[in-house]
Formats: C-alpha cells, sequence, structure tokens
C-alpha cells in the first residue's frame, strides 16, 4: 500500500488552514509569525526548538519544515541531533516522573 495519512505535498497547503475560518486563521499566522521573530532569543534558536518540539509532538509536518529552517539557520546535523535527543529525553522523563503517581496508589492500595 503507498497511501499513507501524511503526505509531504500537504505542508504547502498549511495556508490554506485560513479557508474554513478566515478571521481565526489570520489571527493564527499573524501570532505564529511574531513569535519566530528575533526577540529575546534569535529566530535561528527560535527554529532549533521548533524542531525539538515537533519530536516531542511527533508532527511530520513540523519535523520536516524545521528539519529544513534549522539547516537553511546554520545549525549542523550534529546540534539538530542533539536537540532531538534533548527533547526525546524530557519527554521520557515526563513519563517515568508519572511512575511516582502509579508508585503513589500502588502504596495506597498496597497497605
Amino acid at each position: 500500500m503507498t497511501e499513507h495519512y501524511y503526505n509531504a505535498e500537504d505542508l504547502a497547503k498549511f495556508g490554506n488552514i485560513s479557508e474554513f475560518q478566515k478571521p481565526l486563521g489570520d489571527k493564527f499566522f499573524s501570532w505564529y509569525s511574531e513569535v519566530f521573530k528575533d526577540s529575546e532569543l534569535s529566530a535561528k534558536e527560535k527554529s532549533l526548538i521548533a524542531l525539538a518540539v515537533a519530536h516531542a509532538v511527533q508532527c511530520p509536518y513540523c519535523i520536516d519544515a524545521y528539519s529544513s529552517d534549522a539547516y537553511e539557520k546554520g545549525w549542523s546535523e550534529g546540534q539538530m541531533m542533539e536537540a532531538v535527543h534533548v527533547a526525546a529525553a524530557i519527554r521520557g522523563g515526563a513519563s517515568l516522573v508519572h511512575g511516582v503517581q502509579m508508585m503513589n496508589k500502588v502504596k495506597k492500595i498496597s497497605m
């Protein structure tokens, strides 16, 4: 089977999300554009953060977009992969720290 849910061509259609709700779409794109401008963090730094977050939320469109963006902004392959590892470590740690809830519950019901 060659069909799949995510199609790389759909990334180019991102701008079309305003089609069904223009006022909200326009507000989103205005905000999105503002977020990625140089400010307290540079646009270059934000690109690497976005790449890491894209992996944490597992968005293939975002991974595609920010892999290109981060590379074009001058991040090396090693830096990009390290950012992915940081995201993975935080994601894994977040799962594990919730294990404390399980431990608390099991200790409570085993008494």
